[in-house]
């Protein structure tokens, strides 16, 4: 199930975390990868071991605010691995601040990556993605990173939420106009929970900050003691879901939005 054998995906944001794992698993589903992210030495460890594990990857310098880039990583798709069936847009920032607190310059940063990135990335793998979808049965495949702080308010991380707001709205209206063009781009988001990554830990640090406190371990176990699952989410759970909602078995799917929070979000 939820193969991807002779696809291509792009992923941005894939030197580690969500990004890394889901390029690994998507490896080992058939998939030949291109890996997108800023953090250079690491995405290349990340390509690594995929090909040392016998899978196909390359990497590529991503920006995700930048156009140029952006056609680069197109580019290479193309040019190594013939088409580009897949686009993860995984590259994600958290400023963990306040609305009379942030700054314009962290305002716009969060902007930038967040929204202009998703906006880059599908626009510019759109013509990649619509050529691949002709000789596929179930189209091509973009995955959006959202949350569920793009679902539900956030009292702590409200401009965070604003920016994930927009990621699943802007899902829903891309899988309407690709639709509508007949382009047969299946356009989904997935929404993560609180996840054990490098931003999982900024999110505490910044709400332990902003109780007034430092102790982050306090507010783990506050957090953990919203999830009805009972443990926090690492990398895996959110790149499965990716995985099957870049598959054909997620073909009839298409403007949805996939929750992985274990029941965060239920009440």
């Amino acid at each position: 199930m939820s193969r991807l054998d002779g696809k291509v995906a792009l992923i941005s944001g894939a030197a580690r975390g969500i990004g890394g794992e889901t390029a690994q698993l998507m490896a080992k589903a058939g998939a030949k990868i291109v890996i997108g992210d800023v953090l250079d030495e690491r995405g290349r460890q990340t390509v690594a071991a995929i090909n040392g594990g016998g899978g196909q990857a390359e990497y590529v310098h991503l920006d995700v605010t930048k156009e140029a880039d952006w056609n680069a990583a197109v580019n290479l798709a193309v040019s190594k691995f013939g088409k580009l069936d897949i686009l993860v847009n995984n590259a994600g920032v958290f400023i963990g601040k306040g609305i009379e607190d942030i700054s314009m310059a962290e305002w716009q940063r969060l902007i930038d990556v967040n929204m202009t990135g998703v906006f880059l990335g599908t626009r510019l793998c759109a013509p990649a993605l619509r050529e691949a979808a002709k000789n596929s049965e179930h189209g091509s495949a973009i995955v959006n990173l959202a949350s569920v702080a793009g679902i539900v308010g956030s009292q702590l991380d409200p401009l965070y939420s604003m920016t994930k707001g927009g990621v699943t709205l802007f899902t829903k209206s891309c899988a309407l106009e690709f639709g509508r063009k007949g382009d047969r781009i299946r356009v989904n988001s997935i929404h993560p929970g609180i996840i054990q990554t490098d931003m999982g830990e900024q999110t505490f640090v910044s709400r332990a900050q902003r109780t007034g406190t430092n102790d982050t371990t306090a507010v783990k176990q506050t957090v953990l003691s919203t999830v009805p699952w009972g443990r926090l989410g690492v990398p895996t759970d959110i790149a499965k879901g990716i995985v099957f909602l870049a598959s054909d078995d997620a073909g009839y799917m298409n403007g949805a939005g996939l929750i992985v929070d274990g029941g965060m979000t239920a009440a």
